[in-house]
């Protein structure tokens, strides 16, 4: 459920899925002001879609209500043939071969929209355009033809509930979503037993990967990107993984790998080149999501405290869709985001855009205050981390196999 990476990104998997590295944004020219309706100040045409409809979904999910131009700037993006591209200057402009359309924009679009609610000829268009772009395994690629990852197929299945479908229904030659992510889910042998792989590699094979394995839990458990906690299981790292091929098997494999991955520094890692490997803020938001969604409270708690004290600076840097994505996370926890570690996150990811219509409640039915949950963060003097670019877009899906 991160963001993506660049425009390198989308080129390299329509061809072949390959990992590419992320690229620097470039910044919009004084005279391309950004429209008004639009969540974030960086340059939209990666990601616009996606900030959007995660912007919008995370007011709605803490009771607020959206500004109705910025509802309708994501109505607008909608292609005739029901697709959203990352972001389409002109919407009155018909959208063409060379608009690079994408099945994560346009399921997060559908996610947000079904949400909100009033938009069901919207979201049934892209709805029926996914479905014509499903391969044959079953999945979906970030673009149509692309091959099946599990990040894509994942954000479509959520797409696909928000919106009433029956996933293990939508199939293409027998093959349905469920198909296309056991596939792609490793077997219990070795350290990284029960994760999913993003892409086999150019031989095949499959390699853990983090992000993937966040996805693909919520995935195989037919959860979009807003989840209540699941009832309590025992804990997952203590789970034995079994090989058994069914997709609630495959979530609480993956779900006892990412306990495993969490548990020394209760953060996720992303590889930089030149350098140790640095936290991943996004990604392990994902990770708390997910295993809250599977009940695996334990690890989602400890991992929610490290966000609570350490992702401030990442989230100012990053814009709305981080905010969303922490939001998320405590949502899935039953944590206030209006006082998250002593930060109102629904008040900073308001600030990112217009104003809303109204402000949503002081703290939302069934969440709990600092004071009986995760405590106070702290942090001083923090920099912010420079070249992000728009990497968060992706961030954890960068195409990239361990």
């Amino acid at each position: 459920m991160n963001v993506r990476s660049s425009a390198a990104v989308l080129a390299a998997v329509a061809v072949i899925g390959a990992a590419t590295p992320a690229a620097a944004a470039p910044s919009p020219s004084p005279s391309q002001a950004l429209p008004s309706a639009l969540y974030g100040d960086k340059d939209p045409r990666y990601d616009g879609v996606w900030r959007q409809s995660l912007a919008l979904l995370a007011q709605h999910t803490v009771g607020v209500k959206p500004a109705e131009k910025s509802v309708e700037w994501l109505v607008r993006q909608q292609c005739a043939n029901g697709s959203f591209a990352p972001y389409r200057a002109d919407p009155t402009a018909a959208c063409d071969a060379k608009t690079p359309v994408d099945t994560n924009q346009t399921a997060a679009a559908i996610q947000a929209l079904t949400a909100l609610g009033g938009h069901d000829a919207v979201t049934g268009k892209a709805v029926a355009w996914l479905k014509s772009v499903q391969n044959k395994d079953g999945g979906w690629g970030y673009t149509p033809g692309g091959a099946s990852d599990t990040n894509s197929t994942s954000v479509v299945i959520g797409a696909l509930t928000a919106a009433g479908e029956k996933p293990q229904q939508v199939d293409k030659g027998g093959k349905s979503p469920y198909d296309a992510l056991l596939a792609l889910a490793l077997g219990c042998d070795g350290d990284d037993a029960g994760a999913f792989a993003f892409q086999p590699d150019k031989k095949g094979r499959l390699a853990a990967n983090a992000d993937a394995t966040a996805a693909g839990v919520l995935g195989a458990l037919g959860h979009g990107m807003v989840v209540k906690p699941g009832a309590k299981t025992e804990a997952a790292g203590g789970q034995a993984c079994e090989d058994d091929k069914t997709p609630e098997q495959a979530a609480a494999n993956a779900a006892a790998y990412l306990t495993k991955a969490l548990v020394k520094d209760g953060h996720l890692t992303s590889p930089t080149p030149g350098s140790d490997p640095q936290p991943d803020h996004g990604n392990t938001a994902d990770a708390v999501v997910a295993l809250a969604a599977h009940g695996d409270t334990g690890q989602a708690g400890k991992s929610l405290r490290w966000l609570e004290k350490n992702s401030a600076p990442w989230a100012a840097q990053n814009g709305p869709a981080a905010y969303a994505q922490l939001i998320f996370a405590a949502h899935a926890t039953g944590t206030n985001p209006r006082d998250f570690g002593g930060t109102d996150l629904v008040k900073r990811l308001n600030a990112t855009g217009p104003a809303p219509q109204t402000a949503g409640k002081t703290q939302a039915a069934g969440e709990k205050g600092d004071s009986d949950v995760f405590g106070v963060w702290w942090y001083v003097g923090v920099c912010l981390v420079a070249g992000v670019g728009i990497g968060f877009l992706f961030s954890g899906r960068r195409r990239k196999q361990p």
